[in-house]
């Protein structure tokens, strides 16, 4: 054989191995976690909403975890036909089996409706009665139709009334309070809440979003305690000026804790915020507070620090929050540590 033939040989099969290594790298991305109070715990952060870039938010919040906390974490995400990451596609989270072996499930999806194979997942962990943190538009997470296996969890279902929103989060779908695009958020500590250990670090004004209140119903259900109020702006920076009215007489929660039993007869806690977009994700007292329900959800809120590291891992530039807004043709392995 020449010595031309064979170097092709040896080019294409380094080029079919790299081709089949691409082709087996995982739909999801995960980080491995390291010295830390979370170390042994593993989060599982499942994104999927066509407008407020969980995509981007989850991943750069299970770095901050992973990196600064010890969490192993693994992000899933909305997978296209061509295996990149498809916030418009409804139907399909590949690794959600994943929930298994989670300490925590931090759930930011929008109207989804998953096959059995992969809801089924969900249900389990729920049934478990395990930890869980929502976040934004996971009030209304998912939207099947009657008749399916898991339709009770359908963000208007009446069979479990207001569905996996109402019943485990604390509340479901039910309007922009703010005006969107327009009104955006300023967290203020609930009377009484200031010293619970979520709020560790945390003070009025330091929670910020461009995104806006949502509308909830009082008082929550439950056991339901608010920890911050969302003050509406009149103004999308977070030294606008609060809206005068009713808009904020009262503020509406915009981050609560309440618990809820699975099937199992467990009784696990639940942490939801209707803020957290990725643009949410600049203001460092918005990472904080996740990062903190993250400690007391997975029960170690002793290990709360009296200032939380939040620091950004690597670039984060959010996407603005929007329909059809996603980055296109981006490999979830292009969240691994190190690629952004």
């Amino acid at each position: 054989m020449s010595r031309t033939a064979r170097s092709f040989g040896i080019i294409l099969s380094l080029a079919l191995l790299a081709g089949a290594r691409a082709q087996a790298a995982d739909p999801w991305v995960v980080y491995e976690g390291g010295d830390g109070p979370g170390r042994g715990k593993h989060v599982v952060l499942v994104s999927g909403d066509e407008e407020y870039r969980s995509e981007e938010a989850l991943p750069q919040l299970g770095k901050i975890l992973a990196e600064r906390h010890g969490f192993k974490c693994t992000v899933l995400f909305a997978i296209g036909k061509d295996g990149s990451i498809d916030p418009n596609r409804n139907d399909n989270i590949p690794g959600l089996e994943a929930l298994k072996t989670a300490d925590l499930m931090v759930i930011f999806t929008r109207f989804r409706n998953l096959p059995d194979e992969q809801m089924k997942y969900v249900a389990e962990y729920v049934d478990s009665g395990r930890p869980i943190i929502g976040m934004r538009t996971a009030t209304h997470a998912f939207n099947m139709p009657g008749g399916k296996t898991y339709s009770n969890y359908s963000f208007g279902s009446k069979d479990w009334d207001g569905g996996f929103g109402r019943q485990v989060l604390g509340e479901t779908w039910i309007s922009h309070h703010g005006n969107h695009g327009k009104e955006s958020t300023r967290g203020i500590i609930a009377p009484g809440m200031e010293s619970h250990p979520i709020l560790r670090g945390i003070k009025d004004g330091d929670i910020w979003g461009p995104t806006d209140v949502y509308g909830v119903r009082l008082p929550l259900p439950g056991d339901s305690q608010a920890l911050v109020l969302g003050q509406v702006l009149d103004g999308m920076k977070s030294d606008s000026k609060p809206v005068e009215g009713k808009k904020n007489d009262p503020m509406l929660p915009v981050a609560w804790v309440k618990t809820y039993k699975g099937k199992s007869g467990k009784t696990g806690r639940v942490f939801t915020t209707t803020m957290g977009a990725a643009t949410d994700l600049v203001s460092a007292g918005t990472r904080r507070l996740l990062v903190n329900a993250t400690y007391w959800a997975a029960g170690l809120e002793d290990k709360i620090p009296p200032q939380s590291d939040v620091t950004l891992v690597g670039e984060f530039h959010p996407r603005p929050f929007g329909f059809n807004g996603a980055e296109k043709g981006v490999d979830p392995q292009s969240h691994a540590l190190g690629k952004k």
